[in-house]
């Protein structure tokens, strides 16, 4: 499970506030990595007092007034940020038990930038100047390498400006916000935040409570002045990366009330809309918190009970009567993430396919549905169904019980998923001890790990001749008294695979030096073609002049998991999409793909609860 990269930009005044920090902790203890980028505008002035030095400055032929930075002025420039502004930051995080590194981005390179061109001035007496020595820049190349090992080495990170020269010449001052984006960028970081004193970006600054919420390229220009002119030209350099970007406040992340959030790509058409921000929120495994908040709130707006709950799932409700059913999707995706964008009329990104598609029609539904007064209809998006704890399927499985279920997993507009393979996958390691490969009738551990891989592989695979095998990982470590290779093997197993007897066959290979984990041993499922939840989606299918496939995957989904103790649950898998294009970078849907499956499914849930007692 990969963890996600926060890169957050405050100023002063938010960070002199300290709710800042607090949040900060949150997203640690949430398993994020954490990049702070402090501003510096209160530090340096406290700075420049203490020291008892005016602070230069300089009127721009348009009248506003800026910081003068000529290369005398630099080194108490660096001095504030060292001095004042750090320390102050430093001092709060570890104050809640948080490691933190603290460095001027020019320190060793970190950052470099490249020197703006003169600047056009006036002078005391008005008169027009071009002003050569202003050591002011913007940021061009980051150090990766340094960073993402700090990144892993410490809870936060913590730079601020200025930057080094590209050019060898004194440090350049640079906007924090601006150097916030592009660190995001080079970092490939999920999350973007600029914190600010407002409540994001305000169509009206006299009026605290008009916050844009959604902005697109090119919009915040209409209504940012002043300071908020380079927060919103960051956020907008900031779409040309990956991260979901918002410009938050006041001086706090936690109130997503006081977002502006800016999106990379416009959707073609409104009800392609929850769709298109749905993929344009990374959550890869073990980062689903954002987009989990996000659609709850999205429900709430309109209407529905929602909540994200004890395992991070989100929960959307509809109706309180005794006959439910439940629309399973999943939040999380597999690595990596890129820049979404529609190209025609197909929307590229991760997860658009699986399963982003699917869960966007589950809400669209629920949001939309006629449910009767006895009737309930639940959504839920859950965590990890990429990775094998399946944490978020498992607390369904314990705490939303259904009279019937829709899994969101894509296979296709016309195809309807009746069941899916198992899967039984074990940990091998293999231990010799250390010694010289060129000995006598010398093993090594992975020589022994190979042999061992393929006994299992051949012993599973006599009692379940149609499953699946692949070997997903390989380790090596060379210890001081001995050598270890760890191999992970999967096998996918169709449902009537006896998961017991493979677990014996696997197991009885273990001997001196070899050691056998079962990691998991989810049984594969298959329902009737006969229940009635297939019947109103045939009936939907038919009406909609589609004649269907019936398929059972060779993957798992959740349906495996809740299938461990549902067994009187009739359960189908239903969603949008090209499923050979799952896990992909040739992840993609198409408009009316999307729309087609959203439209059935809408006729189907409709049948489901229109059916009379005693048939469901």
């Amino acid at each position: 499970m990969t963890r996600p990269l926060y890169v957050i930009k405050a100023g002063s005044a938010t960070l002199d506030r300290g709710t800042i920090h607090q949040e900060v902790a949150a997203l640690v203890a949430r398993g994020a990595r954490v990049l702070l980028v402090t501003g510096g505008a209160t530090g340096i002035e406290r700075h420049y007092r203490a020291i008892g030095r005016p602070m230069p400055q300089l009127r721009l032929a348009n009248g506003d007034t800026v910081r003068y930075c000529p290369p005398e002025e630099m080194a108490h420039l660096v001095d504030a940020y060292e001095r004042v502004t750090l320390p102050a930051a430093e001092a709060e995080l570890r104050a809640l038990g948080l490691s933190v590194f603290t460095a001027v981005a020019a320190r060793g390179g970190l950052v470099t930038g490249r020197a703006n061109r003169p600047l056009k001035a006036l002078s005391a007496e008005d008169r027009p100047l071009v002003v050569r020595d202003h050591r002011v820049g913007v940021p061009t190349e980051v150090d990766t390498v340094r960073l993402n090992a700090l990144l892993d080495a410490y809870d936060v990170v913590c730079v601020s400006p200025p930057v080094a020269d590209e050019g060898g010449g004194s440090p350049l001052n640079v906007d924090a916000d601006v150097l916030a984006a592009v660190l995001s960028n080079a970092l490939d970081a999920d999350h973007l935040r600029l914190v600010t004193g407002t409540a994001g970006l305000l169509t009206d600054p006299s009026d605290a409570g008009s916050t844009l919420e959604n902005a697109y390229p090119g919009d915040g220009a209409r209504y940012a002045g002043g300071r908020m002119r380079q927060k919103v030209r960051a956020a907008e350099m900031a779409l040309e990366g990956s991260a979901d970007v918002a410009v938050t406040g006041p001086h706090t992340m936690s109130d997503p009330s006081g977002w502006t959030r800016f999106w990379r790509t416009r959707e073609p058409s409104a009800d392609l809309a929850l769709l298109t921000k749905l993929v344009s929120v990374p959550s890869v495994s073990g980062d689903e918190a954002e987009l989990a908040t996000f659609l709850a709130d999205w429900c709430r707006e309109r209407g529905m009970s929602a909540e994200v709950d004890k395992a991070g799932n989100l929960v959307a409700t509809r109706g309180t009567g005794p006959r439910r059913l439940l629309l399973l999707g999943h939040l999380d995706t597999v690595p990596h993430h890129w820049p979404v964008e529609w190209r025609e009329d197909e929307l590229w990104g991760r997860g658009s396919v699986d399963a982003k598609g699917s869960l966007a029609n589950f809400l669209e539904v629920l949001a939309h549905a006629d449910i009767p007064e006895d009737g309930q209809l639940r959504v839920v998006g859950a965590v990890e169904e990429e990775i094998s704890s399946s944490k978020g399927a498992f607390h369904v499985r314990d705490h939303y019980p259904a009279d019937a279920v829709v899994i969101g997993e894509p296979s296709g507009s016309q195809k309807l998923t009746l069941g899916y393979f198992g899967l039984f996958k074990l940990k091998v390691t293999a231990s010799v001890a250390s010694g010289h490969s060129a000995g006598m009738d010398a093993v090594s551990a992975p020589d022994q790990l190979i042999r061992s891989l393929d006994a299992i592989r051949e012993a599973v695979l006599a009692k379940a001749p149609d499953a699946l095998s692949a070997v997903i990982d390989i380790t090596c470590d060379t210890g001081r008294e001995e050598h270890l290779a760890t191999g992970i093997l999967n096998f996918r197993v169709p449902p009537t695979a006896d998961l017991p007897a493979l677990r014996g066959a696997a197991l009885g290979l273990a001997r001196e030096g070899v050691t056998i984990e079962v990691l998991r041993a989810t049984p594969g499922y298959s329902g009737s073609r006969a229940s009635s939840l297939v019947k109103v989606f045939t009936r939907a299918f038919a009406d909609a002049g589609i004649r269907p496939r019936f398929v059972v995957k060779k993957g798992t989904s959740d349906m495996n998991t809740l299938a461990t103790t549902w067994s009187d649950v009739p359960m189908v898998a239903y969603g949008p999409g090209d499923s050979a294009l799952d896990h992909t970078d040739e992840e993609r849907i198409g408009g009316m793909e999307y729309r087609t499956a959203r439209s059935l499914l809408a006729d189907a849930v409709n049948r489901w609860f229109a059916l009379p007692e005693g048939s469901r």
